[in-house]
């Protein structure tokens, strides 16, 4: 499909910047642009290369300034990331989408399927599963005893979704994602451990999506919670009985130990990890590798390990390639001391 500068600009509520008519039928990343592609640019550090792309058009936010002229017909909008993301999103809207249940799958007989669902080849779907309307559910995925999946949601190949888990509408489970897994649970007794089994679930809302191999184990009792919004990247791990608060992101690799209740719309960069048993507080950003030993009780910016705030942080940084230095100085200085002390004991 091809549209205009201006067919785009008016479903994205934007202005046009030189040829109205200018027509595009793909995208590109702005520093490998091609005629007939559209791009954007929303990092100052990428803008050089407005000022060559091969791009037809070029999604910009509306105070954006050139400095020299631009050869692609600029599309002005308030936010230019959030609009390609529209516009993305719109494409993959109207993609034709798979229908029908494969004869190569397994779909128990008590299970209840949606209308216009897909089921691919090998997939398994368990007894009193309930599949809302407009799911995919790819080959091989596994779908337990009891699971409740919501309308809209998209299984990927070789996911697995124990017994009595909860998935909401319009959610994406990517492949490998374990749901439902048992919590790291064991009770030492003498040089040993018992299993303690893991009776609960996991709740997954609506608008949830979920990277490829991350996990999310099933609470000891009650249930871990993703809340609604919630968006996880790939290797992620929830232990059991966490929560995690509304529209909150996780970068690859984060860790969250047992029982700890993560607030709304927090930060993690990658391989953040929480100790168990905490509470983190609304709003709060950690940068990567950050090591959290305990609560977090109000909106903050954390890095290091263990956690600290990120301007002190900052401040400790700029000492560590010193400390060398200082260490050596701090030795000539117990020298020359203790030299001082041996002249004052003589006289």
């Amino acid at each position: 499909m091809e549209f205009t500068a201006q067919q785009i600009a008016d479903f994205l509520n934007g202005t046009v910047d030189g040829d109205p008519t200018i027509k595009v039928n793909t995208f590109s990343k702005i520093e490998e642009g091609i005629h007939g592609s559209l791009t954007f640019l929303a990092n100052p550090k990428y803008e050089h290369y407005i000022y060559r792309t091969k791009a037809s058009i070029v999604l910009v936010n509306n105070d954006f300034t050139p400095e020299s002229p631009v050869p692609a017909t600029l599309v002005r909008v308030a936010n230019a990331y959030a609009s390609l993301a529209t516009l993305l999103n719109a494409v993959e809207q109207a993609k034709p989408k798979k229908k029908g249940i494969s004869p190569a799958a397994f779909v128990s007989e008590s299970a209840r399927i949606g209308e216009e669902c897909y089921i691919g080849n090998f997939a398994y779907i368990g007894e009193n599963a309930r599949i809302g309307n407009n799911c995919l559910i790819y080959p091989y995925a596994y779908v337990g005893d009891y699971t409740n999946i919501g309308d809209n949601t998209i299984v990927y190949p070789h996911v697995s979704i124990y017994e009595g888990c909860r998935i909401g509408r319009n959610c994406i489970l990517h492949s490998g994602a374990v749901v439902g897994s048992d919590g790291f649970g064991f009770a030492p007794e003498g040089e040993s451990y018992n299993k303690i089994p893991q009776t609960g679930n996991v709740i997954i809302e609506d608008n949830v999506e979920i990277g490829a191999n991350t996990a999310i184990d099933r609470a000891v009792l009650g249930s871990t919670i993703i809340r609604e919004g919630v968006k996880l990247d790939n290797l992620v791990q929830i232990a059991h009985n966490v929560e995690v608060g509304e529209n909150t992101v996780m970068a690859a690799q984060t860790g969250i130990a047992g029982s700890v209740k993560i607030g709304r719309h927090c930060m993690f960069g990658g391989q953040v990890g929480l100790a168990g048993h905490i509470t983190i507080a609304d709003n709060v950003t950690f940068g990567a590798q950050a090591g959290v030993i305990s609560s977090v009780k109000e909106e903050t910016t954390l890095l290091g390990a263990p956690a600290i705030n990120a301007k002190s942080f900052m401040r400790s940084s700029a000492i560590f390639s010193r400390l060398p230095d200082m260490y050596r100085a701090m030795g000539q200085m117990q020298r020359e001391i203790e030299e001082l002390k041996k002249q004052i004991s003589k006289e």
